[in-house]
């Protein structure tokens, strides 16, 4: 199973899935300005046409794109590792929450946010229209652990665009507290310290590279 993903981005989600259920995989660095994958230099376009990561190109040899699509393979693929569900209305909410991280979190209020092109209008319009979902995930969380009854692949998706907090200094997380506490205990789940870490490193190592390239 091969992973093509960015450091610190949306495709750290899977990683995290993929830690959570024990399975190796490789992970394959993607440049996102050239679109070159760091191990052999080839073309990502060439896998993705779209140039996005995440994509995930199964043992099969079935190339896989989107968040939700993969975050979903992956739980399905390995059930004992409990990251999806075992009900058909649970799968429903699970496949909510996937959608409502990737359109109205990801996609809405932090995509304009970290775009450095992204004009000053734009980035106060995703303040402006998408901030109250940070409500809504802030009334859902409190006095839960998790998004549904246990750990899903929604969180792993969730945990990772939250923690684009730290370069989005309009969103201050002390707002929401219990978002802000369900960030802090999941930042210290085995799965998610482990991503983090590694990819902050790969992220580094990538600012170093594009500086001096500049």
């Amino acid at each position: 199973m091969d992973l093509y993903f960015s450091p610190l981005a949306c495709s750290m989600a899977t990683r995290v899935a993929l830690y959570e259920a024990g399975q190796p995989a490789n992970f394959l660095e993607v440049d996102p300005k050239t679109k070159q994958v760091r191990t052999d230099g080839s073309d990502f376009n060439s896998i993705n046409p779209l140039g996005l990561v995440p994509t995930l190109r199964t043992d099969d040899g079935v190339v896989l794109t989107e968040n939700a699509a993969i975050l979903q393979y992956v739980a399905d693929q390995f059930p004992r590792a409990g990251l999806g569900t075992t009900s058909n209305a649970e799968r429903s909410r699970l496949h909510q929450w996937l959608c409502f991280i990737g359109t109205e979190l990801h996609k809405g209020l932090f995509l304009p946010l970290l775009d450095k092109k992204a004009p000053p209008e734009a980035k106060a319009y995703a303040l402006e229209k998408y901030t109250s979902r940070l409500d809504y995930l802030e009334n859902h969380l409190k006095g839960r652990d998790y998004l549904l009854d246990h750990f899903s692949v929604a969180d792993a998706y969730l945990v990772t665009v939250i923690n684009w907090t730290m370069a989005t200094p309009p969103i201050e997380l002390a707002k929401w507290p219990a978002l802000k506490a369900y960030y802090e205990r999941l930042r210290t789940r085995p799965s998610v310290a482990k991503a983090i870490a590694e990819e902050f490193e790969l992220y580094k190592a990538e600012l170093a590279r594009h500086k001096a390239a500049a």
